[in-house]
């Protein structure tokens, strides 16, 4: 139990991080010290989690579901991500997916990053971080069309 509870934390932390302290306690109405406490490592905090609805609020806003994709792993489930939930733009046009393209490296980017934090990368990170690698390769290849168009006017 200790080990799902550690694992838990460092995902809260993770997702606090990710929007930054202050916007996390803004999006989700909480202080900074009560959000420092849902992921301290202090034996007094030991037994202190995110509420779900914490949880839902902040990650709203995050560039990545943490907690939920923590929570998935857990229970042995996978998480797909959406793409029209995130900052929708206009399709086909190269602005655009040049936008689309950072957000998926960015998400790549963290996914790596939280995978490598233990030194060893897991099977399901290592299945996260293909899943990631597959969005980005769409939206490149998306983009290769949207420039091939705009060759041809």
């Amino acid at each position: 139990m200790e080990k799902i509870d550690g694992y838990l934390k460092k995902h809260t932390e993770s997702l606090v991080k990710d929007v930054g302290i202050e916007a996390a306690a803004q999006a989700c109405g909480k202080s900074k010290a009560t959000l420092g406490r849902y992921y301290s490592a202090d034996p007094e905090h030991a037994d202190r989690f995110m509420p779900i609805d914490v949880v839902a609020k902040i990650e709203a806003v995050a560039k990545f579901s943490h907690v939920t994709q923590a929570l998935a792993e857990i229970a042995g489930l996978e998480v797909s991500i959406d793409e029209s939930r995130r900052n929708a733009l206009p399709d086909g046009q190269v602005s655009s997916d040049v936008v689309v393209l950072s957000q998926r490296f960015a998400n790549l980017m963290a996914e790596y990053h939280q995978s490598i934090m233990d030194g060893k990368i897991t099977i399901n990170e290592a299945r996260r971080l293909i899943s990631e690698t597959q969005a980005l390769q769409k939206v490149l290849i998306e983009m290769k069309m949207h420039l091939e168009e705009e060759t041809v006017r």
